[in-house]
């Protein structure tokens, strides 16, 4: 992400928590639009075990005075990565609610989305990022445990968008075949190559 985009859309699955936080809130305070997708499949160093006792001590940090007026502990898995990462800007500044501005964070993946193209942030996957062995866990399995209760409803449009994308390939992939078998086909043509030059005059 070196370069500027209009959107740049990030799938969360397999990435790690804090180090993807980090990236993407750099990248949102310079000026970066980023959606993210599938938060629910980002991963959390450590057991299930631990990280479900931490959130656990997490939920339990109160205002004694009047708890209505916060904190708010977030239990859906795009909520949890929108805490985790506004921790890391000043988003009490106006700089850093407009660099919010510029976040949106997805569990599953909206039909808007679907067909745009997905990136990773290497320096954030878990498989180069922790080492072979070591525990860890994915963030709508903690959110489950903490009330969370839509794990289900994610899952089967997930399911049924895996199933359009998939017909649409296999539709795409066929159409493109056809094209070059035409384009085999009129190889020799004399009224093609005439084509295929003014097309070339004209810069395609």
């Amino acid at each position: 992400m070196s370069t500027f985009e209009k959107v740049v859309v990030i799938d969360g699955k397999g990435h790690l928590l804090g180090r993807l936080s980090s990236i993407v809130a750099k990248q949102i305070l310079t000026g970066q639009k980023i959606v993210i997708v599938r938060a629910e499949e980002i991963n959390v160093s450590g057991s299930f075990f631990r990280n479900k006792i931490k959130y656990h001590n997490y939920l339990r940090k109160r205002m004694i005075v009047n708890p209505a007026r916060g904190p708010f502990h977030f239990r859906a898995p795009s909520r949890i990565f929108y805490k985790t990462l506004r921790g890391m800007i000043p988003h009490k500044t106006s700089r850093g609610a407009a660099a919010l501005e510029r976040l949106k964070i997805f569990e599953g993946i909206p039909p808007e989305y679907a067909r745009q193209k997905r990136k990773v942030v290497p320096a954030a996957l878990r498989v180069l990022r922790l080492k072979p062995g070591r525990r860890y866990t994915t963030i709508s399995r903690l959110s489950c445990e903490v009330g969370w209760k839509y794990e289900d409803v994610v899952k089967k449009l997930e399911a049924k968008r895996k199933e359009h994308s998939n017909s649409y390939y296999l539709a795409k992939k066929r159409i493109v075949n056809l094209k070059t078998k035409a384009i085999k086909n009129k190889e020799g043509d004399k009224e093609l190559k005439k084509i295929n030059e003014k097309l070339a005059a004209y810069g395609y």
